[in-house]
């Protein structure tokens, strides 16, 4: 009997999830998580695939940096710290994307958003 009296009063409190995605604040988090997930996608994609492409094609990356260190290793170096920066700045920025969707739900509990 305690189950269904929760069960009751959970769906009393059930939140309209299509007109979350109708909301204006709802459109204004999706705009800009895309606004920033696209940039930071091209940005890795363009920067992995780049040194298999300039290893492949050119001899550039073969010349010596630093002693025997050639640009190969260097820019083999700078994918992993790149993989960690960005992972980094991902996990920062998806806090405030998680505080956004916290405050559309609370607003969509206090009786929703108008459009």
């Amino acid at each position: 009997m305690g189950a269904e009296k929760e069960y009751k009063q959970r769906s009393a409190n059930e939140i309209d999830y299509v007109q979350v995605t109708e909301s204006k604040s709802f459109k204004k988090l999706m705009h800009d998580r895309k606004k920033f997930i696209i940039p930071l996608t091209i940005f890795f994609l363009v920067f992995y695939f780049l040194l298999p492409i300039l290893t492949s094609y050119t001899t550039f990356l073969n010349t010596p940096a630093i002693g025997d260190i050639s640009w190969v290793w260097l820019f083999a170096l700078a994918q992993f710290i790149m993989t960690w920066v960005l992972c980094t700045v991902y996990v920062k920025k998806a806090a405030v994307f998680d505080k956004q969707a916290d405050e559309i739900i609370k607003e969509m509990e206090e009786g929703g958003d108008e459009q």
